[in-house]
Parts: structure tokens; C-alpha cells; sequence
């Protein structure tokens, strides 16, 4: 099992509690631009093969947060259409 898919079961729950708005927020949450191309220097230096240890160790923390980030948006959009829906 991978590890979004350990999150989407973990955080199914999450769903049946959020509010609209606070699903709404989850939905629009984004990075700032500066920490957006901090991760795109990160992202490309990766791919490249350059990272330090200590910038690897902080990628991948971005890349584990930006999953559990991905699964609870997900799980905010399923709320705010079982809303519209109903």
C-alpha cells in the first residue's frame, strides 16, 4: 500500500467533520511564491542529483507534507460535492 493511499484511509474521517468553509480553505490552500520556488529549486536540484544530505532530509519532509496536503484536499473536495449534492 502506498503511502497516499495509508493517508486517504487515515484521513477519511477527516471528510464527515469539515465545515464548508473550512473545506473551501483545504481546497485553496497554496504555497506562497517564495516558498514555491524554494521548492522548485529543491525539486529540480533533486532531480539533478545535487541536494546535501540536509536538503534531501527537507525534500523529502516537502514531498511527505505535500501528499498529506494532496489527501486532505481530496478529501475536501469530496465533502463540499456530497454538500452540493445533497
Amino acid at each position: 500500500m502506498s503511502n497516499s493511499q495509508v493517508l486517504d484511509r487515515l484521513l477519511d474521517p477527516v471528510r464527515e467533520v469539515l465545515t464548508p468553509d473550512v473545506a473551501q480553505a483545504i481546497v485553496d490552500l497554496r504555497a506562497d511564491s517564495a516558498t514555491q520556488e524554494h521548492i522548485d529549486d529543491l525539486a529540480e536540484r533533486h532531480h539533478e542529483g545535487q541536494l546535501t544530505p540536509e536538503e534531501l532530509a527537507e525534500y523529502e519532509a516537502i514531498v511527505n507534507a505535500v501528499d498529506l496536503i494532496g489527501v486532505l484536499q481530496a478529501k475536501a473536495r469530496a465533502a463540499l460535492a456530497s454538500r452540493r449534492a445533497s
